[in-house]
C-alpha cells in the first residue's frame, strides 16, 4: 500500500511538473511575487541588524561609497525594467567582509562585499556590471523560481550556512536567512544568461561602459583559478570562456545605448 501510495504521488508530481512551471507552482503555494517580496525584506532586515550589530555593515569608507552611487544610479533603469507587476523597494547593504560575494534577495535587497571590490581593484563600470547583474536575478524572480523548482522536488532550503558563517562571520540566524532564497545555491545556465543580458543593458543605459561586463568575470576567473582564493559568487555564478563570448556578443548591441547615455549631463 505504501509502495502504491509513493508511486501515485510521483505520478501525481509528474503531472504537475508537466502542467506548470515553476513560478505558477510557488504562486500556488503561497510564494506569489508580493508575498515572497514582503517575506524576503522581513528577512533582509534581519540579516542587515545582524551584521549592524557585528559592526559589518560600512556606511563611510570609500568602497561603501562607491557602492551605494553605482547602485543608486541604476536603480531608475531597474524600475523601468520590473515586469513582475510589483515595485520593488530596493535597497543595498555594504558588508564589511573579505569574502568576494555579492547577493540579491526577492523585491530588489541587495548586499554586496567589500572584498570583491577591493580585492578585486574594481572601476565603478566593474561594480556596475555586478549591481546590474544582481538586479536582474532579482527582477526575473529566479529567486522564486527556484522556490518552485524546490516545492516540485521536496528538497529542503539548505545550502552549506556553516561554510558562509565562517567567511563572512554573519551568525547562523543571518546565515539562514540569505540561505533561504537559495543566494548561496548555484543559478542555471539560463538563468545566468538571462542576468548578463539584462545587467549589461541595465549598466548601459546607467552610462556605464558594458565592456566591463566582460573585465568583471575575467578578474574574478582569475583570482578563481589562484590557489587560496575563495570567491563565493564564482561558486553560484560559474564563469567561462563560452559566457565571456556570449557577453562580447551583446555589446554591438548595447553599446550604442551606453555612448548615447554617456552624452548625457550624468554620463560616465
Amino acid at each position: 500500500m505504501k509502495s502504491y501510495t509513493k508511486i501515485k504521488n510521483i505520478v501525481l508530481l509528474s503531472v504537475i511538473s508537466s502542467m506548470v512551471g515553476c513560478t505558477t507552482v510557488a504562486d500556488l503555494a503561497g510564494y506569489d511575487t508580493a508575498t515572497m517580496n514582503r517575506d524576503a525584506a522581513k528577512s533582509y532586515s534581519q540579516v542587515v541588524s545582524s551584521a549592524t550589530s557585528e559592526g559589518a555593515i560600512d556606511k563611510t569608507s570609500n568602497t561603501a561609497i562607491r557602492v551605494q552611487r553605482v547602485f543608486k544610479r541604476l536603480k531608475p533603469y531597474a524600475d523601468k525594467a520590473n515586469t513582475t507587476g510589483v515595485p520593488f523597494n530596493w535597497e543595498m547593504s555594504v558588508i564589511r567582509s573579505p569574502e568576494l560575494n555579492a547577493w540579491a534577495m526577492p523585491g530588489g535587497k541587495m548586499a554586496m562585499y567589500t572584498g570583491i571590490v577591493e580585492k578585486l581593484n574594481l572601476t565603478d563600470a566593474e561594480i556596475a556590471a555586478i549591481v546590474g547583474h544582481e538586479m536582474t536575478h532579482a527582477l526575473a524572480e529566479h529567486g522564486k523560481k527556484d522556490a518552485g523548482q524546490q516545492i516540485l522536488t521536496g528538497l529542503a532550503l539548505k545550502y552549506g550556512g556553516a561554510a558562509i558563517q565562517a567567511k563572512t562571520g554573519l551568525n547562523s540566524q543571518a546565515v539562514g536567512l540569505i540561505s533561504k532564497y537559495g543566494i548561496d545555491k548555484p543559478f542555471s545556465r539560463s538563468q545566468e544568461s538571462e542576468a548578463d543580458a539584462t545587467g549589461i543593458l541595465l549598466m548601459a543605459q546607467a552610462g556605464y561602459n558594458p565592456a566591463a561586463g566582460i573585465s568583471v568575470w575575467e578578474k574574478m576567473e582569475a583570482v578563481n583559478g589562484r590557489s587560496n582564493a575563495v570567491v563565493t559568487l564564482m561558486s553560484t555564478h560559474p564563469n567561462s570562456q563560452q559566457r565571456i563570448d556570449k557577453i562580447k556578443a551583446l555589446l554591438p548591441e548595447v553599446m550604442p545605448v551606453y555612448q548615447a547615455a554617456a552624452k548625457a549631463p550624468n554620463g560616465q
